[in-house]
């Protein structure tokens, strides 16, 4: 079965702290009749640190849309490839080793996709398949590990390489004054993960089921609208009660695998705010800790969209994983609203050699 592989993440250097955002918050919105609210919803976040790809004082000027994009596309070029290195070589492969390539973003656009950039410039093969998702929002990490999963098993022996690339800062809009744009201000940050899921060989998590759950008519509840500044992130003040809605999927699809979802081992989901894994504990009768990688991402980091679950698997792995065989999920949350689900355990065979060329050579041919 595909094994997903330990991840790499990467933070920009820029930080912003809690007591930065409501100082921000309390000067640029000194007069907002319910800034009293914003800031206790965003101090209740949990959200210490955020990282973002540009100084507080350029990301609050907006330049436009164009130069943002154009910002976004620069930062991802120069930010994706040594994480791609990276988690080619925690994986044991190369470019060369590579069948398809996921590459999830919510947060800019370009066309072709980062793929074909990578694949022409990381040097892997031209028939490299591309698998660009865009729409899926912090649920697209989750359907990353999904959709390479589908594809491991549809051709055996093949190995997915996933990229996430957020720079949720570059959507900031000062016009928009609502309390949950204000509340989002204050949560998200900026990331790019990568993972790879080897068909065969490797170790991490097995992946044995995957899932996807939408709860009817919520289509609005998380969304974006395009307009001239760009992308506009609009959040219903009913999001943060979607798992009473999601943990029966959870649990659905762990009883299908004849799995227990409240005896599970390890537990990594997204964590767009606290309420969500208080809500995971009480729905699916599992202790707090059981969510404590993805606390800390959220407590760390922030929101950063996709790269959450890489984020807090990240981090199990760092803690020393989990014994062989223990068995867990991993979910993303995003709009629609929806649920990308996968079970799997965890094995720790040894770390493969790496196949191929040197890094030298086949990992940045073509990179300046």
């Amino acid at each position: 079965m595909a094994i997903l592989c330990r991840p790499a993440i990467a933070v920009p250097e820029h930080v912003l702290t809690l007591e930065e955002t409501l100082r921000l918050a309390r000067t640029t919105h000194a007069d907002h009749p319910q800034l009293a609210l914003a800031l206790r919803l965003i101090e209740n976040t949990g959200v210490r640190t955020r990282h973002i790809v540009r100084p507080i004082e350029e990301t609050l000027a907006h330049p436009g849309f164009e130069e943002r994009n154009r910002i976004y596309e620069a930062e991802a070029k120069r930010r994706v490839p040594p994480v791609v290195y990276r988690a080619l070589d925690q994986a044991g492969l190369t470019v060369r080793d590579i069948d398809l390539i996921v590459y999830v973003s919510c947060t800019g656009f370009m066309m072709p996709s980062l793929t074909a950039w990578l694949i022409n410039t990381l040097g892997f093969r031209p028939e490299t398949r591309q698998l660009p998702i865009a729409q899926l929002g912090c649920a697209a990490g989750g359907a990353a590990i999904n959709r390479a999963h589908d594809f491991c098993r549809a051709y055996p022996g093949t190995n997915a390489l996933i990229v996430a690339c957020e720079f949720c800062s570059l959507c900031y809009q000062p016009t928009d004054l609502g309390v949950g744009q204000l509340l989002s201000n204050g949560l998200f940050g900026d990331a790019v993960a990568s993972a790879v899921v080897r068909g065969r060989g490797g170790s991490g998590v097995r992946l044995e089921r995957n899932g996807s759950h939408l709860v009817p008519d919520t289509e609005d509840w998380i969304s974006y609208a395009v307009r001239a500044t760009g992308f506009h992130f609009q959040l219903d003040k009913r999001v943060p009660t979607t798992m009473k809605m999601l943990a029966p999927a959870l649990r659905t699809l762990a009883t299908e695998h004849e799995w227990d979802v409240s005896g599970l081992d390890f537990h990594i989901v997204h964590a767009g705010g606290p309420r969500i894994l208080d809500d995971l504990c009480h729905f699916l009768d599992v202790p707090p800790e059981m969510f404590r990688f993805s606390r800390a991402t959220l407590t760390e980091r922030g929101n950063i969209a996709s790269c959450v679950v890489f984020d807090a698997l990240e981090r199990l792995f760092a803690a020393g994983g989990v014994p062989e065989g223990a068995r867990g999920q991993i979910a993303g949350f995003g709009p629609g609203i929806t649920a990308e689900m996968a079970l799997g355990s965890w094995v720790t065979g040894e770390r493969p050699a790496v196949a191929g060329q040197t890094r030298g050579s086949t990992h940045r041919a073509g990179v300046a």
